[in-house]
């Protein structure tokens, strides 16, 4: 065999439309480190204050975070991470494999939707710092009241679109390095606040014991009664949204892009980071934060923002959290969409469509219902996607057990599948259909929904072709996949990975990082476990506000220095 020949096939292809090869594959501590990163963000300011404001109980939120986010990390484990492991490929190049340009197309168009909200919200969270900085009034209604608000949002959406044209990979790099300083922000967040409402409740500044907290939530923090003083939402509501928070991303099959990497399908776990510290610890600790800023404000939860919340747990630094979080959130997501843009218009490049993109966000950012609205926002848009995971998950797990032949669409060479299509399109009118009716909590719509496409696209794929055998397409499937392993090995011999050495310098600056977040802990447990009385709780609470912002801007000057250091001397290898 020619191989030479062979593998200019290959190499003529994008990268992406090609299985991850052996040699780039990661070890779970990869996905940990990435998963902490991602959902540790600014929507968790809002979401965990949203609870509070449904009227959620204490005890609901304590076992429904934990039940719901160990039911997302299951999702992940034995939903997503085995199609993504077993093939290779994220879910655009897998879907347009087994149901053609036109449903990709369709595909991308819905990705833009979702993506350009998402970053919209995150970019309106950002401004709520900066107008707290001004002194402008916080924007409470579904459309904005204030013209420095919408400069605000103007300016802050212009520097997300310009980083999200020519900066990506450094965003990247630098949310993973704003990972263990958010969770840190958030813990110490929640430390420093609870003493002001255990004043307010309990008229001492720590409660003694778990029924004394307890006793504190359900005062204070997650009474159980929402913010038109009727009965909240119960345990069940709580976990599924938490369970729903993220279907997009497992049951909509959008993580298969980072899963592809992974060595093991067990690696889903490592999911578990980003749930059980991004969510579970924030999304508990954004609620205490905003129960305790409204005390000390005398206002309700409701008529608070991002903002205003960082402030009073962080001082200073809380500015910095909101637009950090909110900052490399949006970065993502608006590159997200570009790329979805690019894909549908490729005859432009990917500058140009995300910042048409980019521009019309930026206009969506200035209404401030888009954020506060972030968790029906995102339980729609996981029903958007969920029909799309069902088809896939049908086409992959499913099929081979019942006998049907996987990739039939592409083995009689369609353009069009009028099943995945048609199945999307239905699996769209019972879900938003059963929300109409209320038959059901629509946190729960996903379950239903992703069933029914499922049912539906296999019916249907087995009268346009899926019972059909197809040997002569999968022979040279099989061999296609081999020539991709041998051409990949090749690869895998020049582009063997450089050992770089930590210089001693590097590695003192990376502990200065961590010291920095060591003391900001501490000063927040001095808070907490040393304040006798309501004066020195005060005196306490303005030195950690003080030093905490000292040590915010000595970690993230030494943690990025540090991080500079290694990557020139990568690139010099």
């Amino acid at each position: 065999m020619d191989t030479t020949n062979d593998f200019k096939q290959f190499e003529n292809l994008n990268e992406e439309q090609l299985p991850v090869a052996k040699h780039k594959l990661h070890d779970w501590t990869h996905f940990a480190g990435l998963y902490a990163a991602e959902h540790v963000a600014a929507t968790e300011f809002v979401i965990g204050a949203t609870f509070v404001a449904l009227g959620a109980k204490t005890m609901d939120i304590l076992l429904g975070l934990l039940i719901g986010n160990i039911l997302a990390v299951l999702s992940w484990t034995f939903i997503t991470s085995p199609i993504a492991v077993d093939t290779r490929l994220s879910l655009y190049t897998y879907l347009n494999k087994i149901a053609g340009d036109s449903m990709t197309k369709l595909y991308n168009w819905a990705n833009v939707i979702i993506f350009s909200v998402i970053s919209a919200a995150m970019v309106t969270v950002s401004a709520t710092a900066v107008r707290f900085a001004f002194d402008i009034p916080a924007q409470l209604n579904w459309y904005p009241t204030n013209m420095w608000f919408i400069l605000i949002v103007l300016s802050v959406g212009i520097v997300v679109v310009s980083i999200a044209l020519y900066g990506f990979n450094a965003v990247s790099e630098f949310s993973g390095l704003c990972a263990p300083w958010l969770f840190v922000m958030f813990t110490s967040g929640a430390m420093v606040l609870l003493p002001a409402l255990s004043l307010d409740v309990l008229d001492k500044t720590l409660p003694v014991g778990w029924t004394d907290f307890i006793s504190l939530g359900d005062q204070s923090i997650w009474t159980g009664t929402d913010s038109n003083g009727e009965p909240g939402i119960g345990l069940i509501e709580v976990i599924g949204f938490a369970w729903a928070a993220n279907t997009i991303t497992h049951f909509g099959l959008i993580d298969m892009a980072l899963l592809r990497f992974a060595k093991k399908k067990s690696y889903g776990l490592a999911t578990s980071t980003g749930m059980m510290f991004g969510h579970y610890v924030a999304w508990i600790a954004a609620g205490i934060m905003g129960a305790g800023t409204a005390v000390i404000l005398g206002k309700a939860i409701v008529e608070l923002d991002p903002g205003d919340v960082a402030y009073y747990a962080l001082g200073w630094s809380g500015f910095v959290i909101v637009i950090v979080a909110g900052w490399t959130t949006a970065i993502t997501n608006l590159y997200r969409a570009g790329l979805a843009a690019q894909a549908i218009f490729f005859n432009h490049s990917r500058k140009k469509t995300t910042i048409v993109v980019g521009l019309v966000t930026i206009v969506i950012a200035c209404f401030p219902f888009v954020f506060s609205q972030i968790l029906p926002l995102l339980t729609y848009a996981g029903l958007l996607v969920v029909p799309v995971g069902a088809i896939v998950f049908a086409e992959h797990q499913i099929f081979p057990r019942i006998g049907y032949t996987r990739y039939w669409s592409s083995y009689r060479q369609l353009t069009f599948s009028t099943p995945a299509v048609a199945s999307w399109g239905l699996g769209l009118v019972f879900g938003f259909g059963l929300n109409a009716l209320n038959v059901m909590s629509f946190f729960y719509l996903f379950l239903p929904t992703w069933i029914f496409t499922i049912l539906v696209y296999t019916f249907l794929a087995a009268r346009y072709g899926a019972k059909e055998k197809y040997p002569e397409a999968e022979q040279k499937e099989i061999v296609r996949n081999q020539e991709i392993a041998m051409f990949q090995e090749q690869q895998a011999k020049t582009e063997a990975k450089p050992v770089v050495v930590i210089s001693i310098f590097s590695k003192v600056l990376k502990t200065i990082a961590i010291i920095a977040l060591v003391i900001t802990l501490v000063l927040a447990c001095v808070v907490l476990f040393g304040s006798a009385d309501e004066n020195m709780y005060l005196e306490n609470r303005e030195i950690f506000y003080r030093y905490a912002f000292i040590c915010t801007i000595i970690y993230f000057v030494a943690a990025y220095w540090a991080l500079l250091r290694i990557k020139s001397k990568k690139a010099k290898l």
